[in-house]
């Protein structure tokens, strides 16, 4: 009994086991089949909402087409309608075509007579300004060959058969202009017989200046033969005696000082050197009471004066032409006694009876100080400022004297003119007359020095080829470019300095030697030449290998020009566009 019960008992808990596992079974599959139908659900959901999505797309797309096609029906018509428009318009502007082209075949023969009168006067106008200059500077030719009068007596020198054919080519040029001022304008043929009596005038003063140097070489090489004997024969009588004066030293970049260079300098050039140097002087004591006044009326004229009189040339720069003008003419009116306006007050050199030379004093300082520091640093504005200062210095020739004075005095090499040492100079005081700034015993650096004097070359080559365009052209330039000639040819018979001279070569021809060579063509060449074969070896002897970087610019330089057979225009020139703006 106790067996049967346990085997019951076992068998009802298999069957309850099964009918669990069975009912789990069940519940498990209905959940999974729960499932599945949600899935179904679902998918069937989001298909019928793309399927909506597509449909909606479908009717956008219909009407978007029909919208399309309507509008491509109004523009076809309006296209039509534009079309026949312009085809009407343009058949009513071939009928006015037709109804005026008589009345314009009229007026542009009229209008073609008319330019053709105004282009034969305006051709003939320019021949004419072109005979007057021609004349002008034959004339100015003339001039230089009787400037050479006082070299007769001191070289023996017959030079009559030179005055006499410029005056012939003076009356030639004269007899054409008087022609054709009784004939009307000029014709090419009259142009072209002055330009070659012009230049047959240039190679007759080309050729006096080459007689008159070979017959100054010449006394040189005599007097120095004769004053070596009487040296010689002095020494042989009283012994040897220390010299008084010794060769200027040129300072490098490491301060050293070369006593073995010989400088020299013309007679002519110290005299006039001087002379300048004088005035500078007798104008700065014509102000003296107005500059160590204690009167505050009279030190607040001075300020007012010195204001209007250096602000206007600080304004100069590379700025349109018709600024420039108002700048020029606010110095003219300054300089002629009219008031002009600065800081809201009107100013006057009348003020005060010595504002005249103290204003003329502080304009040519200003500009050679503008050389100094801005030419300096920007090359181009050299020819702006010196087409100011060439026009007032035509106007008023004392302020252009005072504009040299100041210019020899910071840069010798200006006029050319080498300081010699002398016993018992000061060291301080022979570097600045060197043109070196010197501060608490403390030189400048060779770079800034050489930047410094760079400046005031580049201005004074810009100063000798510019005049003021607004001027009158019957005068002649104020210190035009045969002082630059003369500048070039006196710097080549002086020994050069280290560093100096093949520097301000390089700046002076690269600014000026294209107005040299449009002006004296083959002896400029010429001197090129020299200084290629004769000049480059003395500079490139003197000079230490740490400062070969400005002989070798200028000798690339000039090597390039021979190359070209053209010095090129310099960078900045102020052509006619810049006075046009």
């Amino acid at each position: 009994m106790v067996l049967q019960s346990s085997r019951g008992v076992k068998v009802e808990g298999c069957i309850r086991m099964y009918e669990l596992v069975h009912r789990m079974r069940g519940t498990e599959g209905l959940r999974q089949w729960q499932e599945e139908q949600e899935r179904k659900v679902r998918a069937l959901s989001e298909m019928a909402s793309e399927q909506l999505k597509r449909f909606d797309e479908r009717k956008e797309l219909k009407h978007h087409k029909e919208f399309q096609d309507l509008r491509e029906v109004m523009e076809k018509s309006s296209r039509e309608a534009l079309g026949h428009q312009e085809k009407l318009k343009a058949e009513h502007r071939h009928r006015a075509k037709i109804l005026n082209l008589k009345l314009r075949e009229a007026e542009q023969q009229r209008m073609k007579q008319v330019e053709q009168e105004r282009l034969r006067r305006e051709e003939g106008q320019v021949r004419l300004r072109s005979l007057y200059a021609l004349q002008e500077e034959v004339l100015h030719l003339n001039q230089q060959l009787d400037a050479s009068e006082p070299h007769k007596d001191a070289l023996k020198l017959d030079l009559s058969a030179f005055r006499t054919r410029g005056n012939q080519l003076c009356g030639l040029v004269s007899g054409i202009i008087r022609a054709t001022s009784e004939n009307g304008f000029p014709t090419a043929e009259d142009q072209a017989v002055a330009e070659r009596a012009l230049q047959e005038m240039r190679d007759l003063l080309t050729s006096l200046q080459q007689e008159i140097a070979k017959a100054c070489e010449d006394k040189r090489r005599q007097d120095e033969e004769a004053a070596q004997e009487k040296r010689q024969e002095s020494k042989m009588q009283q012994g040897p005696e220390v010299p008084r004066e010794t060769p200027a030293p040129s300072q490098g970049l490491g301060g050293k000082q070369n006593e073995d260079l010989q400088v020299k300098v013309q007679d002519s050039t110290m005299q006039w050197y001087q002379q300048l140097q004088d005035a500078s002087s007798q104008c700065v004591l014509a102000f003296e009471e107005l500059t160590n006044s204690k009167d505050s009326q009279a030190k607040k004229i001075k300020m007012d004066l010195q204001k209007a009189a250096t602000i206007p040339v600080s304004q100069i720069s590379t700025i349109a032409g018709s600024k420039l003008k108002e700048i020029f003419d606010k110095i003219h009116s300054l300089l002629s006694g009219k008031p002009v306006q600065c800081g809201g007050r009107s100013v006057s050199v009348t003020l005060n009876p010595q504002g005249l030379d103290f204003v003329q004093y502080k304009l040519a300082e200003k500009f050679v100080k503008q050389g100094e520091e801005e030419v300096a640093s920007h090359h181009e504005a050299a020819f702006p400022i010196a087409v100011v200062a060439s026009g007032i210095w035509e106007l008023h020739p004392r302020v252009g004297d005072l504009i040299l004075a100041h210019l020899h005095r910071k840069c010798p090499y200006s006029v050319p003119f080498y300081p010699a040492f002398k016993e018992g100079m000061a060291l301080e005081d022979y570097q600045r007359m060197l043109g070196y700034q010197v501060k608490d015993s403390k030189v400048e650096q060779q770079d800034n020095f050489l930047k410094r004097m760079s400046g005031m070359i580049r201005l004074y080559a810009a100063i000798i080829q510019l005049r003021w365009p607004y001027g009158s052209r019957q005068e002649i330039h104020p210190h035009g470019l045969n002082h630059g000639w003369r500048w070039l040819a006196q710097i080549l018979n002086m020994e050069p300095l280290s560093d100096v001279t093949a520097t301000l070569l390089f700046d002076f021809l690269e600014v000026c030697g294209n107005a040299l060579m449009k002006q004296y063509q083959v002896q400029f060449w010429k001197m090129i030449l020299l200084i290629k074969e004769d000049y480059f070896p003395r500079i490139e002897a003197i000079t230490s290998s740490g400062q070969m970087g400005s002989f070798i610019r200028l000798k690339q330089f000039l090597e390039k020009c021979l190359q070209r057979k053209e010095i090129p225009v310099p960078k900045g020139f102020l052509t006619s566009s810049f006075w046009r703006s």
